[in-house]
């Protein structure tokens, strides 16, 4: 069963189709799944005070309802250092379609992955892991389970990666905290068959994982043709 502030938030994510990316972290965040500190602000002045109590270097990512690919149109800045910076990134950001501020976001670090989800039409929820995050399409290594995953299900998915030394450690580098991964994976699987029916699909993309923890670092959510 869905919260009321989870359903809330696809009620009126329906006027544009997909959730922006500050409701779909707290959507996230409602249902367990780890994501990072962030702030969405919209002025200038709130962008700087939320850097300052995060600490500085920040991200920070353009929210408007005109803008589903933020990376396409220069509207994702990294590695934010001062003030200086922020308010030249926000002045840049205001001027993009739809503006309606930014996303301040504390930096995170660690191995890249995304887990994604799509409703098929023939079998249901269908849940992907894949190594690379931003890069899956390059490296092409995913592994995909129908939903709900239980903990057999996820460590197949793990064994399956061409890649699944990087989760384990290889040469020398630590092992990712694969039962926090487990863990997110498990709560993503939940989420998914608890809000089937009001999405298309869910990408967190990338998701950063190291020794300590893992986090979604980004979130998209499509709602079905039918609910735009």
């Amino acid at each position: 069963m869905l919260n009321p502030e989870i359903k809330d938030i696809f009620l009126k994510a329906q006027k544009t189709g997909w959730v922006m990316e500050p409701e779909a972290k707290r959507l996230m965040a409602l249902a367990g799944i780890p994501v990072p500190a962030f702030s969405w602000v919209k002025t200038e002045s709130g962008a700087l005070k939320a850097a300052r109590n995060m600490g500085y270097p920040v991200a920070a990512k353009v929210v408007s309802p005109e803008i589903l690919h933020k990376t396409e149109v220069g509207g994702v800045a990294l590695g934010i250092k001062n003030d200086a910076q922020l308010s030249q990134v926000f002045s840049r950001f205001s001027t993009m379609p739809g503006f309606e501020g930014i996303l301040v976001e504390e930096m995170v670090s660690g191995t890249e992955l995304i887990l994604g989800a799509k409703i098929d039409d023939q079998f249901g929820p269908v849940i992907l892991l894949g190594i690379g995050g931003t890069g899956v399409e390059v490296y092409g290594d995913t592994a995909l389970r129908m939903a709900p995953l239980g903990e057999k299900d996820v460590v197949a998915m793990f064994d399956s990666l061409k890649g699944a030394a990087l989760l384990k450690g290889h040469r020398g580098t630590p092992p990712m905290n694969l039962s926090a991964l487990m863990r997110l994976m498990l709560d993503f699987s939940a989420l998914v068959m608890a809000c089937a029916e009001h999405i298309e699909s869910i990408d967190l993309n990338p998701v950063k994982c190291t020794p300590e923890k893992c986090v979604a670092a980004d979130a998209r959510i499509l709602l079905p043709q039918a609910e735009k």
